[in-house]
């Protein structure tokens, strides 16, 4: 059982705070990331989704938030309904000068079942590396003036 977690790291041309805000405000959310009916980045509170491959079956997300520090951490448990298997997803934010240096870390993936292709690894590298290395760069160059 593969228990290495998923990590991604970029540094984006655009403050702590303008990063926070896209990874924490439903509206910016919805722009890079996913269409959350809800959002609030406080423990305890709790979020859904719909989500997966566009030429596959798409999963409802279950996630509650596990940790906050504004500006610098913000961590929520990742499963999915009617699947065993509980993951947590961590985005950690350190200044760098103006810039923002933003480490995604994906750890549990082994929890959840090994004989479903679409909880590959591979997949969650992929989709990861996508949302972050495309979606939300894209979104933050285009909120710089």
């Amino acid at each position: 059982m593969n228990t290495e977690s998923v990590v991604t790291e970029r540094l984006f041309d655009a403050p702590v705070a303008t990063v926070w805000k896209a990874l924490t405000d439903k509206d910016e959310m919805k722009k890079w990331y996913f269409d959350l009916l809800e959002f609030k980045p406080e423990k305890g509170f709790q979020f859904e989704f719909m989500g997966g491959r566009p030429d596959g079956i798409q999963y409802r997300h279950l996630c509650e938030i596990t940790d906050v520090v504004p500006e610098k951490i913000l961590a929520y448990s990742w499963r999915y309904d009617g699947y065993p298997g509980n993951s947590i997803v961590t985005f950690e934010l350190t200044e760098k000068g103006s810039k923002t240096l933003l480490k995604l870390t994906h750890t549990g993936l082994e929890t959840f079942p090994q004989d479903n292709p679409d909880f590959d690894k591979k997949n969650f590298m992929e989709g990861w590396n996508h949302i972050v290395n495309i979606s939300l760069k894209d979104f933050l160059e285009g909120v710089k003036a």
